[in-house]
């Protein structure tokens, strides 16, 4: 049940952080493109890889797990509160 809850949480929280982030002046841009890259590269060029079965929603969604994490670990947790 516990796994559940935080993965509710989790989808329910996530664009929020993200668009803070994103829309943070104390992120580089560099940091920025880190994530818009490659989620754009894969909305806008999805048949390079035809062969894997995975769709862009979640693409993006673990991309932006992945990189709200990171970005919390390198600049801090409350610091785009």
């Amino acid at each position: 049940m516990r796994a559940r809850g935080s993965w509710r949480r989790l989808g329910t929280k996530l664009p929020t952080r993200l668009w803070r982030i994103l829309r943070s002046p104390r992120v580089s841009v560099a940091d920025k493109l880190l994530f818009v890259v490659p989620v754009l590269l894969y909305w806008v060029l999805p048949d390079l890889m035809p062969f894997i079965p995975i769709d862009d929603i979640a693409v993006t969604l673990a991309a932006a797990g992945w990189y709200v994490g990171r970005m919390e670990r390198k600049y801090g947790p409350n610091a785009f509160e």
